[in-house]
């Protein structure tokens, strides 16, 4: 499906990031988020074939500009957000929609205290499941490399010289990929959102594995 009105409303947007035009552009918003409504419904749907998830979230494309020093009203772009079903499922996808900076997120952006500390634990009482998905060649060559921030030692309690620091240290464990404007148009774009997310899933399933149990495979749940 073609979303090339809300691209081109985006473009418009970001030269004129006020009130004033939004206001007078609001018809013009309107066809852009219904479009984006369709494109996210579609991609929804085609992941749905090959896994659980909880429903879709769209967020708003009005900023909350109380606590930031941009005070710019819009975001320059439409996101949305899909999360697996928990709590046997564990991880999510996020797709941006933005001329120029399109791209999907896939991973664990902000991990709760406790589910940080039992990804490291079990990284640190074995890394070499985790590596053998990350360094799968297939994986790899949609997914490329794990990113997030992480910090500069070791955790509070990690040995610093762990072989696994490299993982251990870090605080988010996410991937992306980007799309052109031209791709995030095309008439298969949910269908290639879908299958990128399909091949995210043995990394899922062993988070999903290692997050519903203890250091000793007891079930959570």
């Amino acid at each position: 499906m073609s979303i090339k009105l809300t691209l081109d409303f985006l473009k418009k947007l970001e030269k004129n990031n006020n009130r004033e035009w939004f206001a007078d552009n609001k018809k013009e918003y309107e066809i852009a988020l219904k479009e984006i409504k369709l494109l996210f419904e579609k991609v929804y749907a085609e992941m749905q074939t090959h896994d659980q998830f909880d429903k879709m979230k769209i967020f708003r494309i009005y900023r909350d500009i109380r606590f930031s020093k941009n005070k710019l009203p819009y975001k320059n772009n439409f996101g949305g957000g899909f999360h697996r079903t928990k709590p046997q499922l564990r991880g999510g996808c996020y797709l941006q929609i933005q001329p120029g900076n399109n791209f999907m997120a896939a991973g664990f952006w902000n991990p709760e205290k406790d589910d940080l500390l039992r990804i490291r634990k079990e990284i640190e009482m074995d890394d070499s499941e985790m590596r053998a998905i990350l360094d799968d060649k297939k994986f790899k060559s949609v997914w490329g490399n794990l990113e997030g921030e992480e910090l500069k030692t070791s955790p509070k309690g990690f040995d610093k010289e762990h072989p696994a620091i490299d993982l251990i240290r870090k605080k988010q464990y996410i991937f992306s990929i980007s799309f052109t404007d031209k791709e995030v148009q095309s008439l298969d774009f949910a269908k290639m959102v879908s299958d990128n997310f399909k091949e995210i899933r043995p990394y899922f399933d062993y988070m999903s594995d290692v997050l519903t149990t203890d250091l000793n495979g007891v079930s959570l749940l």
